[in-house]
This record gives structure tokens, sequence and C-alpha cells, in this order.
């Protein structure tokens, strides 16, 4: 390599220097390392010294959480470059535990912080479990910047004389966040006043952090009306009952009931007259043919599987001790008011809350294009199926999400045809496979408006994660449920719906006004009608820590008690097993102590990678010649949005948080659809032999253009370089591939232009009319035509082409099952549905491998009659 490719000098001195202006200004927002530090590399690199500034680096890399490994960012004490090493109390070598920050919001002097600190950390102790730092800032906006710029921050300590706006050199992007959460008033108002409006934000942005409050008063005056603020209030010099206090607060978070328990249960020995014969490893440990199962697993895992639901164990089925405590945390964490645990995936959640909720007859809207696990929950319950359409992205071949028009139109439609009342549910997926996001709280709320007592089930099988973050948080069908309940109670919010009201009903009549004006207004329910019942199925899973097919219902339903428990209780009993794997709850129980203690971390840097890649993508000019990532523009459609920016995490987070305020639909940054139609390969293809088969990377779907890439809580940034690597590999095999040689793989479409065109996605066409009860509303039976066909008499194979005479023939073919193609779960058909040359055409032209109820040897299985 030639020397002018390499940077000068001055050149890497400029970086360096920018580096470290970034460091200057962002530094007061951690404990560690600490301004002193980056003051003395900042003189150790200006003075050339450096391998003084390697030094001070590597002594600092072992206390930063990313630095890798657990041991390492678990630093258990302040490191000496601040200038103090404070006593643990006994002399003993410090040991590696758990560290946390926290921050303390007053405005005093550096001599002044230095002092408090070390108050505080004398009182810490070897025998504590954690360990922890203290960062102080002066003002309400620093306090909100390090809410969300420190990740490592577990708590918040508050004090009378904390200043309003910041004086560190924040950007453009940071100021524009702070002038939508910092409100003017804030500068009149006194000291009281400012702490109980930062606590209240405080809660908005990370709920899960504890927040105390140390006054110089009389705190006995305070206590009673701020107790619901703060975990606790302290005087000044209540050091060590602030301390014991911070630990007990990350304890009550880190506390696994069912783990702990699981784990003491291993650890006793046991002789066992029951079922498993693998339990304690006694059909594995002395056997010399699968000895090598133990091995594998490990003896712990056998250790651990039993039968037994005593002995500081519990029933899943009927849970009053350690499960019933890991249920209640997980609502605690996830902001349910119940929590169930599921271990047989979201699919049985699902069959689970339809089951509770719909008796035969009862209405439920339905976005078609929902998971397979609710069509087969409809027919197992015997609902009344309205299928909603999600609007179509014919180009990449996928549906985004159903337009709040749509569904409130059909609310409407039954409203005029005296069937209102027969509409008891709606469910919908939230977020799609594919990253499209609803404004949950304002699809309830304008719903609520037509129906008051609409009962909601969110599928948010791919967004467990959402509740973690300040922006994805709004946007989780439990964080709209409490912010409805709140409005609710607003007598302004019932001041707006009589004004309102007063607008769509027709003078001097009861009668309604014309559909129109109630599809064009943005609806306010009725706070004195209205009934919130809110259900939300997340595969934890999927997107959190937990092992294959843990799942999660939360509950959010004022009605519960008295009209639910008992139909939940048996469909819960219904679709659960007698014997779940206690490793599967376990996990779950570990993964929620997980989200709450590092959730909002995790979930901003998997973000933050998924657009560190899409960068990468659009940067490259070899990589950008075959690929492009799908941006908000492609896949939610203008009359859908506010905003502008095609990526708004891009483009700060000011940008990001906007955006998901205010548009009816956003897409999940985390997940990217690579747009692959210039390398002439099918998506399939792409997907299987030169992702997985060639390099050994996995993804989830494909369409017939487009491969979707998921980052996660989990996602590494060396695994995302080694994504960017392959692509562009692949791109240099297509820049330089001879046609119909591919070095041993199987040819290709030149990669010329865009691949063939796939025909338009087939809308919901429409239930055969035996099996729909009105003739204008849209409503199927689909549990008759489930179990009609089971009568083999009844229904017969037809292949492709003859099914597509007959229907050009005016013949109308109606199809006996469920067709499935997977990914993405969905089903193109379904018992009862009236079969197009439009869903024939759409079938034809699939390139997915697997696809439920569809035999290519045989056809479709159709009613004969």
């Amino acid at each position: 390599m030639g020397s002018a490719a390499k940077p000068s000098q001055a050149s890497l001195q400029d970086q360096v220097q920018r580096a470290l202006g970034l460091l200057r200004a962002v530094e007061p927002y951690w404990a560690v390392p600490g301004v002193v530090t980056v003051a003395r590399l900042e003189e150790a690199v200006t003075s050339g010294d450096f391998q003084t500034a390697v030094d001070l680096l590597a002594s600092v890399a072992p206390q930063l959480p990313s630095s890798g490994s657990a041991a390492e960012a678990q630093s258990s004490s302040r490191g000496p470059q601040e200038g103090h090493e404070p006593d643990m109390g006994d002399g003993h070598e410090n040991v590696s535990r758990p560290r946390f920050e926290v921050l303390l919001v007053d405005d005093i002097t550096g001599q002044e912080a230095d002092a408090l600190k070390s108050d505080m950390y004398a009182q810490r102790r070897t025998t504590d479990a954690f360990n922890y730092e203290v960062t102080v800032v002066s003002s309400y906006e620093d306090a909100l910047v390090a809410l969300l710029l420190n990740r490592d921050i577990q708590a918040c300590i508050l004090r009378p004389g904390f200043e309003v706006t910041s004086k560190q050199p924040l950007g453009r992007d940071l100021r524009t966040f702070l002038g939508g959460h910092v409100s003017e008033r804030l500068e009149g108002m006194r000291p009281i006043g400012r702490i109980l409006d930062l606590a209240e934000r405080i809660s908005e942005l990370r709920p899960e952090l504890d927040v105390y409050l140390v006054a110089g008063v009389s705190i006995e005056t305070l206590a009673g009306a701020l107790t619901r603020r703060f975990r606790r209030i302290f005087r000044r010099q209540d050091h060590l009952d602030l301390h014991l206090s911070l630990l007990s607060g990350i304890a009550e978070r880190y506390e696994t009931p069912f783990f702990t328990a699981i784990q003491n249960y291993s650890r006793r020995p046991s002789s066992v007259f029951h079922a498993l014969p693998i339990s304690r490893g006694g059909s594995v440990g002395t056997s010399p043919w699968i000895r090598d199962m133990a091995d594998f697993y490990g003896l712990n895992l056998l250790l651990a599987e039993t039968s037994a639901t005593s002995g500081g164990l519990d029933s899943l089925l009927d849970p009053h001790g350690s499960i019933k405590r890991a249920q209640d945390l997980a609502a605690r964490a996830f902001g349910s008011e119940r929590t169930y645990f599921v271990t047989n995936g979201t699919s049985t959640a699902n069959k689970i809350v339809h089951q509770s909720i719909l008796a035969p007859g009862d209405i439920v809207l339905v976005d078609r294009n929902c998971h397979k696990s609710h069509h087969y929950a409809f027919a197992l319950a015997g609902a009344q199926v309205s299928y909603l359409d999600a609007y179509p992205l014919d180009k990449y071949a996928f549906y985004g999400a159903v337009p709040l028009t749509s569904i409130k139109q059909r609310l409407l439609d039954y409203r005029r045809e005296g069937r209102l009342d027969e509409v008891k549910m709606i469910t919908l997926t939230n977020c799609t496979f594919d990253g499209i996001v609803y404004d949950v709280e304002r699809v309830m709320e304008e719903c609520l408006a037509i129906k008051p007592d609409l009962v909601f089930l969110w599928d948010e099988a791919w967004f467990a994660f959402a509740g973690f973050h300040p922006v994805y948080r709004r946007r989780t069908a439990m964080a709209a449920a409490r912010k409805l309940t709140s409005s609710f109670s607003d007598p302004s919010y019932a001041a707006r719906h009589a004004k309102q009201e007063a607008l769509l009903q027709n003078p001097g009549t009861n009668e309604y006004a014309d559909d129109e004006l109630w599809l064009s207004t943005r609806l306010i329910p009725d706070p004195r009608k209205v009934k919130l019942r809110v259900y939300a199925t997340q595969s934890t899973h999927k997107t959190l820590t937990s092992l294959r097919q843990g799942s999660m219902i939360h509950v959010h339903d004022q009605d519960f008690r008295e009209m639910n428990q008992e139909s939940f209780r048996e469909a819960y009993m219904t679709h659960t097993s007698t014997s779940p794997n206690y490793q599967i709850l376990a996990s779950l129980d570990i993964g929620r102590r997980q989200v709450e203690l590092e959730g909002f971390g995790l979930v901003q840097r998997q973000a933050d990678l998924a657009t560190s890649l899409a960068e990468a993508v659009a940067r490259n000019a070899l990589l950008k010649k075959y690929f492009r990532v799908l941006t908000t523009h492609d896949l939610v459609p203008a009359q859908y949005r506010i905003s502008t920016s095609p990526m708004p995490l891009r483009d700060g987070y000011s940008t990001f948080e906007r955006a998901w305020q205010h548009d009816e639909f956003v897409v999940d940054p985390s997940r990217l659809t690579l747009d692959i139609s210039r390398t002439g390969v099918d998506g399939d293809t792409f997907r299987h032999q030169y992702l997985a088969d060639k390099h050994g990377i996995q993804v989830n779907k494909t369409s017939r253009n487009s491969v979707l890439f998921m980052t996660n809580i989990g996602t590494s940034r060396s695994a995302v370089a080694y994504l960017i690597e392959v692509l562009v590999k692949l791109a240099e095999t297509f820049e330089n591939e001879t046609p119909g040689i591919l070095s041993g793989r199987a040819p290709t479409i030149v990669a010329t232009g865009p691949a063939t065109a796939t025909p338009p996605l087939p809308d919901f066409s429409s239930f055969a009319a035996r099996f729909r009860k009105g003739a204008s509303t849209p409503d199927g039976d689909i549990r008759t035509a489930f179990f009609e066909s089971y009568r083999p008499s009844a229904t017969a194979y037809v292949a492709p082409d003859e099914l597509s005479a007959q229907i050009n023939s005016g013949t109308e073919v109606v199809s006996a099952g469920f067709v499935t193609p997977y990914p993405p779960g969905f089903p193109i058909l379904v018992p009862g549905q009236v079969i197009t040359t439009q869903t024939l055409e759409f079938m034809a032209a699939l390139d997915t491998r697997e696809i439920h109820g569809f035999n290519p040897d045989q056809g479709y299985l159709v009613f004969k009659d």
C-alpha cells in the first residue's frame, strides 16, 4: 500500500482533536471515566505524549460497560484517575459486581460535588451486592440530556436548587429535543415545582428508574403529597439510608423469583418417584449411549428439570408463589395491570386471548395480514371474521398496515347496519413483520369514539423490546392504554368531547352526522361511556432474552375481574400444557430483569447499529449500485405521515421523536428491508444460496425482490461489520460474474436491471354467501367453513390451471382450507373465502419454499358445492 493511501499525521491529529472535543462535551454526563480523565487525555495528546495517552486509555477501558466482557463491564470501584480511591470498609480486595450510575441534580460547585460524592462513597462496603458512581449535573436540561445519553443511570436524586437551562455546549439536535420537553414556565416556578415537573419527566423518559428527593426542609410536610412521585424522601444528611435505598431499588429489579427458585431446587439433593426420567439426569448420567447429551447441554439443565411445583417452585396453571411473583414483576416492567407467561409461543398466546373474549357469533375486525394463529383462533372460537385490508406495497410484494380511515369506515358500516353491538374486538399487528408501527393511542381513541366498549388485541410479537425506550414506548399497547386511562380522568378531556359531540350529531336530533365528517375528524371518545380493554401478546424470545417459545400476555382491562377473569382462566387452561418447560419460564424471568436494568441502552444500540448499516450501504459506491435500504418514504405512503425525513433516526434524535409522535405509521429503524432487485437474484435464492449457505448469515424473511435484516439487543458491531463485508463481496461478484456461471453455484439472472415485477398483492376477496350472516357486511363464519372441510365428500383438490379455467368461466370457487406462505406466516386464503384470479396469479409468482395448505402435486383444496 503506497504512502499516498495513508492519512497524514496532521489529518489524524485533526480527527483526534474532533473526537476529544465531542468527548469533552458529553463526558459531564458520565461518572466514569469522568471529566478529569478526559482532561488528562487531552493534555497528553496535545503535548505529544502519546504513550501516556495510550496507557490512560488502557486503564480506563475495563471500566466502560461497552468494553467487552461482563467481568470487565462490572467495575467494582472508582478508578484512581479521578483522584480518590474510596474506602470499601474492610480492606479486602475489590470483587467484581454489577456497577451502575446515580444522577444527582443540583446546582453546586465542583468542590461541593466532590465532598458529596465522598460522603456517599464512604457508605459502601464490600458486602454490597452492587456498586455505583455518582454523576452531578446542575440543571433540568442537563438531567434530561444525561438520561438520554447515559444508559448506565439507574437512579436519580433531585435536590432543590438546580437551574433550568444547561450551560453545556449542546448541539442543535439536543437543543431541539429539549425544546419539546422543557417548558418556559419552569423559570418562574418555585424549586418544589421544578422538582415535581422533572420527576414527572423522568418517569416519562425512563420509567424504570428510581427517583429520590433530598430536601433541606421538614420532609414530613412533603411526604404525604409526594410519595407517588418519589421512591423515598430524605434529609441532606441521611447518607447511609440513601445509600441503602439505592442498593435496595436495584435489588428489587434484580430479583428473579422463579429463576432463583429453580437454581435453589437444582442444588438440593432429592429422589424422584415422579414423572420425567431425565430429572436430575437420572436417565442420562449412567447411560453409555446418550451421555453426550449431558456433555453438550451441561448438568445444570438436567438438575433443573423437574415436575415438582413445591419446594420454592410453582404451578404455571395455578401460580401462588415464585411464578406468580415473577409475573407480577413482569407486569411492573412492561407497564401492564397483569402479565401471564406462555411457554409455547405467541401463537398460543393469541388463541388464549381470542378464546377468552370471543363467543360464537361475535364479530372481530382483523387485519387479514395478521399471523395465521389469529385465523385458527377465530375458527376455534366461532367468531364472525371481518377482514381489513392493509395498504399494499406491490413493488416489494408485502403489505403495510391498516389505515385508520379503513378501520373507522368498517365500524361506521356496522353502525349503519344496526350491527355495531355484535362487534366485540379488533386485532392488529404492531409492529408488522416488516417494521410498520401503528399510532396505537390514536387508533384506540378514535375506535372507542365509535364503539366505546371495543376490545383491543395488539399482536406485538416483534415489539417486546419497545417498552424500554422513550420513543418506541409511546407506540406500545400498554403505554397507550396508561396514557388513555389518564386522559379519560381529566375534566378537560370530557369538555373536549362534549364540544366535538355537538359537531358530530345533527342539531336537534339523535342522528349522527354523515360518515365523511366522522372520517375526517380526529375523534374523541366519551370518557363517561368508554371501557378501556386492551391486551398485548409478545414473543419475548424474538426480541428479548428468552429461550425459544417464551412469550407473554399483557393485560390492561378495566373489566377483567368482573367480565373476563374466569373465561381467561379457562382459555389459559385450554391451551397451556400441564407440563410447561421450566427453563423457558426461568428465561422469561431473567429476561425481564435484563430489560429493567439495561433495556434502554440495548434498544438504543440495536437501532443505532441498524442505522450505521443503512448508512454504510448508502455511502459505498459499489454497494449502492446493487442494494438499497428502503426508507420510510418507500414503506409508508405520504398520506400517512407528516414528517418528511426518509430515515428519521439518522437525521437526529429529535427528528426521530417527532415522527413517532405525529405520523400515522412509522418504520422501526432496527429493521432494514434491502431492495435487491438490481442484483437480478430473487429473494429466496439470495437468502439461502448467497447468505445462509455461503456466508452463514441468517435472515427471517424475503420477498421476491427484498431481504429483511433485523438488529436486536444481541447484535454486535462485529456482526454488522461482517454483514457489510459479505454484501461487498456479493456486489463484487455481481460486478464481475459471467452470465450463467457463478463459481459452481446455481446460475442467476444477469444483474442488468430490475427483476420481473410481482403481480399486485390480492386484497381479501370475500366470504362465500353461505358463510356470511348479512348481505351488506363482509364478516364470515370461518368456523363453519373450517369444519365443513372435515367431510371428505365436501372437498376436492383442483389443479391451479383447472381452477383458473373455472373462475374465468364464472364459477364461484371457495377455498376449503388455509393457504399460508411461511414466512411471513399470514394466510393468502382462509376457509370459506372466494378464490379470485388475482390470488392465483400472486401465488404463481411466489418464490417462498414453504407454503402451508397448498399441495403442488394436487393443487388447492376447495369445496365441491
